[in-house]
């Protein structure tokens, strides 16, 4: 498709005296050769549907056009943007459906991008992509939100198993797909491993970006498993993982103990020697099957001893008190929940995921 004479990226930035800004993290990519690297290297998205996320002055927007997709819904904070934005939108339609969303991705409602008739089975191709430059400061957010949805296959995986084509500093970058033992493998690397094919498609020197930031940017690709990896509850593996790495360099059995109270930390114990996994060693140096060894423990513990789960080893120390006592002993010497610890000081994931735990026990 022939795009009528529009301004570039770099034309945009300056008839709007636009600048990034710090506080959003913000530094464009406008080099197009990159920026159609990056799309194309994604995925054949020629007659399919495109989310963009943060598209800016739209270097990369104008690279998702070349490409001819069905539809395209472009997410932007920034209202600076807007004005060019609309402008593209109006010039490309009806040929490309494309809707401008000013809003933030981090409280963008994904299912209302496209009509449901999109949608395509869970153990088919999606046609649906979404492809962004992230801003720094919110990448590792979205990126558990949107791990958080492909468990359950709501947002925008109820349209199936969509692309995600994002970039990242390039070591988090190069974490999402590290195997066991990379310097870089983090709780990032199981939670995507564990849900995703992911691979690391480009690294991007820094010096492209405007204003240059001091790391280098990679790009990365992840296509939803059939089936994850893992079979427990999300929310129990983000748990079990994210304490896991809490110590990344010390043996994995100390993080892993800091889900009890110190008085049962025969619990730690007893989950490495169910799993058979070595506690001697240190988190990063774990692949995804001993992580899903560890969580079938963790979730038996949680099962027998109702309000294990909600326990805080950060709660104030009279609040884990009172979270602990909430704990009776049975006969065998394991501890029956009397009443559910409403005092403990829980991450915001906990708070919100309370009620959908309560499938382990069933």
């Amino acid at each position: 498709m022939r795009l009528p004479p529009l301004p570039t990226a770099n034309d945009v930035l300056k008839l709007y005296r636009v600048r990034a800004t710090k506080k959003l993290a913000q530094n464009f990519l406008l080099n197009q050769r990159l920026t159609d690297k990056i799309v194309g290297m994604g995925g054949r998205i020629t007659g399919k549907h495109v989310i963009e996320v943060g598209p800016g002055p739209g270097s990369i927007t104008h690279s998702i056009i070349r490409q001819r997709p069905k539809s395209l819904v472009v997410v932007e904070k920034d209202t600076r943007f807007q004005p060019s934005l609309e402008q593209l939108a109006e010039a490309v339609n009806p040929t490309i459906d494309m809707k401008v969303s000013m809003e933030d991705i981090l409280q963008y409602n994904w299912e209302e991008s496209f009509d449901r008739s999109v949608s395509t089975p869970w153990d088919s191709d999606s046609d649906v992509y979404v492809i962004g430059n992230l801003p720094f400061n919110i990448s590792i957010g979205l990126l558990l939100r949107l791990f958080q949805q492909c468990s359950r296959r709501s947002g925008v995986f109820s349209y199936g198993r969509c692309v995600l084509v994002l970039t990242f500093q390039d070591e988090v970058a190069e974490g999402i797909s590290g195997p066991p033992g990379h310097p870089e493998r983090s709780r990032l690397s199981v939670l995507a491993q564990y849900l995703f094919h992911s691979k690391k498609l480009m690294t991007i020197s820094g010096r492209h970006c405007f204003p240059p930031p001091d790391v280098d940017i990679g790009v990365v690709q992840m296509v939803p498993r059939i089936e994850p990896k893992i079979t427990e509850n999300y929310e129990l593996i983000e748990k079990l993982v994210r304490h896991t790495f809490h110590f990344r360099q010390k043996y994995c059995s100390k993080g892993v103990a800091t889900l009890f109270p110190e008085e049962r930390s025969d619990l730690a114990v007893e989950m490495f020697r169910v799993a058979e996994v070595d506690g001697t060693r240190r988190p990063f140096q774990l692949g995804v099957s001993e992580f899903a060894e560890l969580s079938v423990a963790y979730a038996d513990i949680c099962r027998r001893i109702p309000g294990m789960f909600l326990y805080d080893y950060r709660a104030p120390k009279n609040s884990r008190r009172k979270s602990t006592d909430a704990y009776g002993t049975g006969e065998d010497g394991d501890r029956t929940d009397t009443d559910t610890p409403v005092d403990v000081d829980r991450t915001d994931m906990e708070r919100n995921e309370v009620d959908r735990f309560d499938t382990l026990k069933q």
